[in-house]
């Protein structure tokens, strides 16, 4: 392949892959995602998703696709609180339903194979690794070590040591 066919593919490639048809994504899938999103939202508040958007170094993978770097203009302009909610937990949605489709979780990935394969280049050019960050935080949540309660648990002074 000639020098100039192969920047004309890599061109192509890297357009695909950062202009992405959200369409790939399966019905099923992003409609159990925004449901876990949602309901954990209801119960941790919402205003935290973009503190976790943010930590997660998602930032490359949503300004690359202009879909959701328009939803994300959207949710940081907005004066309603429900409208920025709205568009934050549409990121949210799509980036947890690729990752779960890239891993495999749950089958996914061999119900849709040509949709997960998509899903695990998407992430190689847009995170360049392995790491599921809202994976992590939504499926596996950590486990945090809260001051009050060690020190409930604390022993009591007289049978330290």
């Amino acid at each position: 392949m000639s020098v100039r066919k192969e920047i004309a593919f890599e061109s192509a490639t890297i357009d695909r892959l950062e202009n992405f048809d959200l369409n790939f994504l399966p019905k099923d899938l992003t409609r159990q995602c925004r449901s876990l999103i949602e309901s954990y939202h209801e119960v941790h508040g919402f205003a935290c998703l973009p503190d976790i958007l943010w930590k997660s170094r998602l930032g490359p993978l949503i300004e690359h696709h202009s879909e959701l770097r328009q939803s994300l203009r959207k949710a940081s302009t907005t004066r309603s609180a429900k409208t920025s909610h709205e568009c934050f937990v549409q990121i949210a949605t799509t980036i947890l339903s690729i990752e779960i489709l890239a891993s495999s979780f749950a089958g996914w990935g061999a119900i849709y194979p040509e949709a997960a394969e998509f899903a695990r280049e998407i992430l190689k050019r847009n995170s360049g690794g392995s790491h599921m960050p809202l994976m992590e935080f939504y499926l596996y949540p950590p486990k945090y070590i809260s001051s009050a309660a060690v020190a409930t648990l604390a022993l009591p002074a007289h049978r330290r040591s």
